[in-house]
């Protein structure tokens, strides 16, 4: 039996998608069955997922999200106690034309302990839409 790790590994290397899919099932599917906890799970799961993965540079994370079908990862700051990210891709200016209900509380959770990983320090993350601008901003903050 695999690990998480390896099912991981073979499902961002080796599967492509289109994506609607997984906008049926983030965006709908999972919000009605989690209900009002929803954002927090899904932060955990985001957090769970990463933590199964090692991770030594942004570049890394970058990486895995743009296999992962979540955009591009941009490190556009690091400040003492906080890395800025924009996240960006097609997608997320059609879900906000559409206005399709989303946040990104499961990029946050991964990214947070992605950069746990990277920083050797607690972090935890927000999402931001910038709707006007095309992307979601990441904000993570370290905790030392």
């Amino acid at each position: 039996m695999q690990n998480k790790s390896e099912q991981i590994e073979k499902i961002i290397n080796h599967i492509e998608t289109t994506g609607s899919g997984y906008d049926l099932i983030r965006y709908v599917a999972l919000p009605d069955l989690l209900g009002k906890d929803a954002p927090i799970i899904l932060y955990v799961m985001g957090k769970n997922l990463a933590r199964a993965q090692a991770f030594e540079s942004i570049e890394q994370i970058a990486d895995f999200f743009k296999k992962a079908g979540w955009g591009s990862l941009e490190h556009i700051k690091e400040k003492r106690a906080e890395d800025i990210f924009k996240l960006q891709t097609r997608v997320i200016s059609e879900r906000h034309q559409l206005k399709i209900e989303t946040d990104y509380r499961l990029e946050a959770g991964f990214l947070a302990a992605a950069m746990e990983q990277i920083r050797s320090f607690q972090c935890e993350c927000t999402d931001e839409e910038k709707p006007r601008k095309n992307f979601v901003e990441l904000r993570v903050q370290h905790y030392r």
